[in-house]
């Protein structure tokens, strides 16, 4: 018998799955997570896990792992004290950086503090064209003496990026394989190795922050490796931002792949759900205690964006740009608000309700938790209202205090605003809404996508509380609450394929491409690819190796992703890749024209390794029905006695008319008055308007 074990580090839980491969069963534990040392929260938990499922190490298979270490250390400027080396006149590169703004009519707007101060700002004389042509040689003879400055510095890593390296990479690596021997103990990221693409700021961006975070990336999966193997599990893998785990030494390697890792894992499981339901078409939603994030799956398809910023507010509003440090890597599209059940809601001094964008996190948390927070948030409002079951959560382990909740409403929001607190409360469930119901716009509506086409699939611990408005306020005409929802990222992490993404600039003009010279560019990555794949120990026959190609018309200045079809590269072959261009430009921007000629700027592959799968369906067992009744309030019948349901306790086939709500150990799910829950034969709770 083979387990896998998942584990999915939140602002308030670290969440552990664990999956029996033979039989499908899902087992989940919430542990409170650890601020000070994450590594202390997933240990607990996976202890507990192994515990209360009679686990034994020896049969854990996989081990994968979801971190926010990398966004933190951008987010809290706690990363590496890294240097950077670029051709000389460039220095200052990252400080230029681009002209966009997240604020047009903002003239004090700051951009991001950079990450490598001028001081640790190195040049070198080199001088490579923009054909790929050595124009300037490598004077070796300055390498000894930015060796010393670094040395001086007492730096922990440095970046690398010299001009048109992705087209002639040889001064680059002869520099890197001079300062690795001589600095043994500090790490040196090259840009011909993290990103060989055009765009230099982006591609110097993405080096720093690789050498920015790269020690503290290390440090700590160094030990959590150390003590998941002191507990006998296997090597441990990390989720990529991208939508598939990887091996520890990949991940040192580029360690900007595991910005996304969590939100990342979410959506893979959503996609996973809809092809188990013959859903293609589904929005995930991911609400948890400090954030909710959406994503779109279409035609059972997960968008990835090669467009991301990371440690500003551009990262917490990903359609923001100009404010957070670019990373040209293959990112989840998703968008993300500050809005979580340990959300603060607060008054302004113009008496305007705000909610967000700061959080209880897991300490204090929030009021109503007991452990010493007296800020009102998303869940003591949910508390108040009777959404979340006011004595206790976590099937009895979570004591509530009610009375905390209405307390730190009352004095901080009810009385400034002349609220009565279950008013007060009101007003911040129906913010937060609102807030959330712009990330689902973003990712459906400003993709050029129709909702209402699109069913809604909800977790996290408070995603199915909030799922039913979101949906009314779109009016998407079904939710969808999968098994395990409150762990639903962690259990995506155990479904995950490995997966490693690739790139490579190719400057041309499609139609006067010579399909030979994009057939030999494919080939050296696919070769790439095959060895990591090789390395990892995945066997031929579930290997697979995905095309895609970033194109553009002519004086565009950004590229839309698209597809390539395998199979050889022929001139029929480019014209359909140009025609698969004009469709998604349609798509995206509702117009085409047809006679621009197009360009394509990027070829990319993505390299899979298949995993065994996996089925979320957990089918409902045959048990006596749980209920009780207490207050809730809803918007459209105010305060009322609801039926209360216990999720385990439902039979296949069941349906409940709202009011009414389930819980189970992981979450609660809200169904409002005009609204029928269903459960199916898989274990899925469906809610459709009446």
């Amino acid at each position: 018998m083979a387990w896998r074990i998942g584990v999915d580090i939140g602002g308030t839980f670290t969440d552990v799955v664990l999956v029996d491969e033979e039989t499908g069963r899902i087992g989940v534990v919430k542990a409170p997570t650890t601020p000070r040392d994450v590594t202390e929260g997933v240990i607990d938990g996976i202890r507990r896990g192994l515990a209360r499922y009679r686990v034994e190490p020896a049969a854990v298979a996989l081990l994968a792992h979801a971190t926010t270490i990398v966004t933190n250390a951008l987010l809290e400027k706690n990363g590496a004290k890294a240097g950077f080396v670029a051709t000389r006149g460039f220095r200052d590169l990252l400080e230029l950086r681009r002209s966009s703004r997240a604020d047009l009519y903002d003239l004090w707007q700051d951009a991001p503090a950079v990450l490598v101060p001028r001081r640790w700002r190195f040049e070198i004389t080199e001088r490579i064209d923009a054909q790929g042509q050595v124009v300037i040689p490598l004077d070796e003879r300055e390498i000894d003496g930015v060796i010393a400055a670094i040395r001086e510095a007492g730096l922990e890593t440095v970046a690398v990026s010299l001009l048109f390296s992705f087209l002639n990479d040889s001064h680059e690596r002869l520099l890197g394989e001079r300062l690795r021997r001589a600095l043994p103990g500090i790490g040196v990221y090259l840009s011909a190795e993290v990103l060989p693409e055009i765009r230099e700021f982006e591609r110097a961006s993405t080096t720093a922050v690789c050498a920015y975070v790269g020690p503290l990336l290390a440090g700590y999966l160094e030990r959590l490796q150390c003590a998941v193997t002191e507990l006998g599990l296997p090597q441990l893998y990390v989720m990529g931002s991208s939508g598939g785990v990887f091996d520890i030494t990949e991940g040192l390697r580029m360690p900007a792949m595991a910005i996304e890792s969590g939100p990342a894992a979410g959506v893979i499981a959503a996609a996973l759900a809809g092809r188990e339901l013959g859903l293609p078409n589904l929005i995930s939603f991911d609400m948890g205690g400090t954030t909710a994030k959406a994503s779109l799956i279409a035609d059972g398809e997960v968008a990835v964006t090669a467009e991301y910023e990371v440690g500003g507010s551009g990262h917490a509003k990903r359609w923001l740009y100009g404010t957070g440090h670019p990373v040209r890597v293959p990112v989840i599209d998703l968008a993300e608000v500050s809005a979580g059940g340990g959300s603060i809601a607060w008054v302004d001094p113009g008496g305007a309700l705000k909610v967000g964008p700061q959080s209880a996190g897991a300490d204090p948390g929030p009021a109503a938790y007991g452990r010493g927070g007296n800020e009102p948030t998303v869940t003591d409002a949910d508390v108040v209202l009777g959404y979340l079951d006011r004595e206790a959560l976590l099937g009895g382990a979570l004591a509530i205090s009610l009375a905390a909740g209405e307390t730190a409403i009352r004095e901080r929001v009810g009385d400034p605003l002349g609220l009565g607190v279950t008013e007060a409360a009101a007003a911040i469930v129906e913010i937060v809404n609102s807030n959330m119901a712009e990330a689902l716009r973003i990712v459906s509506v400003e993709r050029g996508h129709d909702p209402r086409e699109f069913a809604l699939i909800a977790f996290g611990g408070a995603g199915p509380v909030h799922a039913a408005a979101l949906a009314a306020e779109l009016q998407i005409p079904e939710v969808i609450v999968p098994p395990a929802s409150g762990a639903f990222s962690a259990l995506g992490l155990v479904a995950s394929d490995l997966k490693r993404d690739y790139s490579r600039t190719l400057y041309a003009d499609l139609r006067a491409l010579d399909p030979a010279l994009a057939a030999a560019a494919l080939a050296e990555i696919e070769a790439t690819a095959s060895e990591w794949l090789a390395a990892v120990a995945i066997p031929p026959a579930r290997r697979v190796l995905l095309r895609a190609a970033d194109l553009r018309y002519r004086r565009q200045a950004y590229e839309l992703t698209v597809p390539m079809a395998p199979g050889a590269i022929t001139r029929e072959s480019l014209d359909r890749l140009a025609a698969a261009f004009h469709e998604k430009h349609r798509q995206t921007y509702a117009h085409a024209n047809l006679e621009e000629p197009v360009q394509l700027v990027n070829l990319r592959l993505t390299a899979i390794g298949r995993l065994p799968g996996l089925t979320l369906a957990q089918p409902p067992a045959a048990a006596a029905t749980r209920c009780r009744m207490r207050e809730v309030w809803f918007p459209e019948i105010g305060s009322a006695p609801c039926p209360v349901h216990w999720r385990d306790g439902l039979a296949a086939g069941e349906t409940l008319a709202g009011p009414a709500i389930i819980e189970a150990m992981d979450s609660t799910i809200v169904v409002p008055p005009g609204w029928i829950a269903s459960v199916d034969g898989q274990g899925y709770i469906r809610l459709r308007r009446r």
